[in-house]
């Protein structure tokens, strides 16, 4: 694992919850074109593994690596390189999709204001842009939350559940954002409870709790 390819380790992870254990001895490598789908029973840890990749939750054992470092010792570098959106839109209400917008640009440096307006569009959100988010659909709020995608530099993308809410075309569409990014090296980590399809991509499968990790294809 080069720096000029970058990759997630994730070395020897264990994870409790209360007094129950989700999963241990967990390892796998994900690097550049790759999608690691994550699956598992209600409560099977599948959130709690996706906190942890992205820095917002501690393993109870092992280690995080983000091009051999410790993500612990890289926190503003990962930063940047990750992209996390929880099950939860995880957008402000009481803001417009366009302000959203705005202040995930000014935070992370991405794109103009015009590629905002573009990114709402392709989403399906065009005569919505300054509709205050209190006011829309929760299917819309999803889909304002995963305009960000459209918006990213971030190399890797971590998902929890972004189907939730949405119908089969924007589903499809967003499968198309999923394969761009991971042909143009990116890397993504998705929960879901619906079949991914994205053609011509590596996709890597982890049933929790077992730790055996599958290439489907």
């Amino acid at each position: 694992m080069s720096e000029s390819a970058p990759g997630l380790r994730i070395q020897n992870i264990a994870c409790t919850r209360g007094y129950r254990e989700l999963f241990t001895d967990l390892n796998l490598l994900l690097e550049s074109g790759q999608i690691l789908r994550v699956e598992g029973e209600n409560g099977s840890g599948k959130t709690s593994l996706l906190r942890i990749l992205a820095g917002l939750a501690q393993p109870e054992s092992g280690d995080v690596l983000w091009n051999g470092l410790g993500i612990e010792h890289v926190d503003a570098c990962y930063s940047h390189d990750l992209l996390y959106l929880g099950h939860k839109p995880g957008i402000k209400f009481e803001l417009t999709p366009v302000e959203n917008l705005c202040m995930f640009t000014s935070l992370f440096g991405t794109k103009s204001e015009n590629g905002i307006e573009d990114a709402l569009y392709q989403l399906g959100l065009y005569g919505f842009e300054d509709v205050p988010c209190s006011n829309l659909s929760a299917g819309q709020k999803r889909r304002v939350a995963l305009a960000q995608l459209l918006m990213s530099k971030a190399r890797l993308w971590i998902l929890d559940e972004p189907y939730t809410s949405l119908d089969v075309a924007a589903i499809a569409f967003l499968e198309s954002v999923f394969k761009k990014h991971v042909q143009n090296g990116g890397m993504l980590i998705i929960t879901s409870h619906q079949p991914i399809t994205v053609e011509g991509c590596l996709l890597k499968r982890l049933v929790l709790p077992s730790t055996v990790l599958e290439e489907v294809h």
